[in-house]
């Protein structure tokens, strides 16, 4: 390897929260050379943005981080450094990308104005808006930040951090909650970029087939340890580390089987922070034995090219083996009657004025939507941001109103909805036990009845019932996500809408979330919309694939017609974009 641009050496990081410290990172050791692209990759709550903000000394003050160890970028060191050193290296040395960038953008000045105050001059400006593919630079350089979608935003963030010719580019998931097809053109983006400025990248992601879309080598970090470090081929294809299997199993592409559930790493998580010298992947780890839980594991050469902190490398093949026999889906509960019925839906919304005293505008969201969701079938509607999709979800709902249009739901009985947000979904002063009671009360049962009802719905979406008592905040996004689940079926509905419900989990999650939703609607024969921009995801849980452009449906039909033989070209164009683990395999 060349000289270093980023060399860490032991680094260790606890993190206070409510009075208690805990070990976030646990002795971390990387080294990248110049134009080098690094993946780091694990769940959430694995220590991946905190070695982000490490390098860039943004550890959070109110956290009163304990830091020990070193950070070396080229010739400075971070850790012990005074703030104006600090500066000074964020000025020169190292450039971040998060994964908001709407929070990382001043709201009230316009984008060529916050890119001059980096030292810009106008030319070089709209230069650098034009390599990064905006249309219309001189337009974009006069807006303001919420004039833009989230994937101009975006690249607006990363021609003002590769402007500044960093020697390293932290980029912080900038691209979960993406569209597939914005995601590949900032993959390709960031590519072109590190080769022709020769900057390093540290790509933090959840997901393992953009990692190999993107990355020379993965890391892949569990419970702020490093459990297997190697050339992205090695660990794609040749995993050594239990957890790297698992990640693995649990990605799912327009490749994997649809006929059966996805696998998926243990929902109750060990969420203790590494503390003493055992593998802290061992209370998930079906391959742990005693040696495990006494010594900790060192980060060692493997037979399959990595390195891997694991004492049974050579057994993780049959954990990919094993992965293969997932259960089927259980049957659905058919029916030709209808769960839902939009008929010629349409909807505007206001868009200001032609001049100030003039002619109101508006925008067309939805033009003449056509969509019947019958019993037992699932539905799911894809198209990018700004389609219409979830419009067309709370118009669905009865949350919106269409200008045009009628919506019929199967008895007239209003559907239950699962939002993107599950934390912001649920009342936070009260326990989840009495929200799910919410929906009961109607019933006119007793107390007893009631909680015997809550506790069915809470093991039915794998929640254990003593968690009843618990506020949100005691939970994880996850557990959450499947809170919101128990409270939408205590009381089976005729149709579910889900709005983006997993776009931004990680891999692990987002399986068993997909199960989860998979299984309910089968069992309980219920209709359900599932809106998002993944079509992996839809390929999986649904019968019919619906494809929304600019507010019309332009194609539908069964998935596998929809991935193998789109018809539409806007379809072909979204297919085209999505990341398959099983073809990088092969092109790696």
């Amino acid at each position: 390897m060349r000289d270093p641009v980023l060399s860490i050496r032991g680094l260790h990081v606890r993190l206070s929260r409510d009075g208690q410290a805990s070990t976030v990172l646990d002795g971390i050791d990387l080294d990248m050379a110049p134009g080098e692209v690094v993946a780091l990759v694990g769940e959430s709550g694995s220590g991946k943005s905190t070695i982000g903000l490490a390098i860039q000394g943004l550890l959070p003050a109110e956290s009163q981080p304990d830091i020990s160890g070193s950070i070396r970028l080229a010739e400075s060191e971070v850790v012990g450094a005074k703030p104006d050193a600090l500066r000074q290296i964020r000025r020169t040395l190292v450039r971040g990308v998060p994964q908001d960038p709407m929070g990382a953008l001043n709201p009230t000045m316009t984008i060529g104005r916050q890119m001059a105050e980096t030292g810009l001059t106008s030319v070089e400006v709209l230069d650098w808006l034009t390599r990064v593919g905006l249309p219309d630079p001189e337009r974009i350089a006069r807006d303001m930040p919420h004039r833009l979608s989230g994937g101009q935003r975006q690249r607006v963030l990363i021609a003002m951090s590769m402007a500044a010719k960093p020697r390293l580019l932290i980029a912080d998931e900038p691209t979960t909650a993406l569209d597939v097809t914005v995601q590949a053109q900032i993959l390709a983006l960031l590519t072109d970029l590190a080769r022709e400025q020769e900057t390093a990248i540290l790509f933090i992601t959840h997901d393992l087939a953009v990692a190999a879309e993107l990355s020379d080598r993965v890391m892949v970090l569990f419970g702020g340890r490093v459990a297997e470090l190697g050339d992205t081929r090695k660990v794609v294809v040749s995993p050594a580390h239990p957890y790297s299997a698992g990640l693995l199993s649990a990605r799912f592409d327009l490749d994997t089987d649809r006929n059966r559930q996805l696998t998926s790493l243990s929902i109750d998580r060990d969420r203790r922070r590494p503390e003493g010298t055992h593998c802290n992947y061992q209370a998930r780890c079906p391959l742990a034995s005693s040696a495990c839980r006494l010594q900790r594991p060192d980060l060692k050469e493997t037979a399959a090219g990595s390195r891997a902190a694991c004492f049974h490398s050579d057994r993780v093949p049959e954990l990919l083996l094993s992965a293969r026999t997932a259960p089927e889906w259980p049957e659905a509960m058919a029916s030709d009657a209808d769960a839902l019925e939009l008929y010629r839906i349409r909807k505007s919304f206001p868009a200001g004025r032609n001049t100030l005293f003039g002619k109101k505008r508006h925008t067309q969201v939805l033009a003449g939507v056509d969509l019947r969701i019958r019993l037992g079938e699932c539905v799911a509607l894809v198209g990018e941001s700004g389609s219409g999709k979830s419009t067309l979800l709370r118009i669905a709902a009865g949350l919106t109103q269409a200008d045009e249009g009628d919506v019929s739901w199967f008895g007239g009985v209003p559907p239950q909805v699962v939002f993107q947000d599950a934390v912001a979904a649920l009342t936070p002063w009260l326990s989840i036990g009495e929200q799910i009671r919410d929906r009961l009360r109607p019933l006119g049962l007793n107390r007893s009845e009631q909680d015997k009802r809550i506790a069915e719905a809470l093991n039915l979406v794998g929640i254990d019932p003593a968690l009843a008592e618990a506020l949100p905040s005691e939970l994880s996004g996850g557990q959450c996500q499947r809170v919101t689940v128990a409270r939408a079926v205590v009381v089976p509905p005729r149709l579910l809408l889900c709005d983006e419900p997993i776009s931004a989990m990680d891999v692990s999650l987002a399986a068993q979330t997909l199960n989860l939703l998979g299984t309910l609607r089968r069992q309980l024969g219920m209709g359900m919309l599932f809106v998002t921009h993944d079509l992996a995801a839809a390929r999986l849980i649904a019968d019919r694939i619906a494809v929304l452009e600019k507010g019309q449906l332009v194609e539908i039909g069964e998935p596998d017609q929809i991935i193998s033989a789109p018809q539409a070209p806007y379809t072909k164009t979204l297919v085209s974009a999505v990341p398959r683990l099983h073809a990088q395999e092969a092109r790696l």
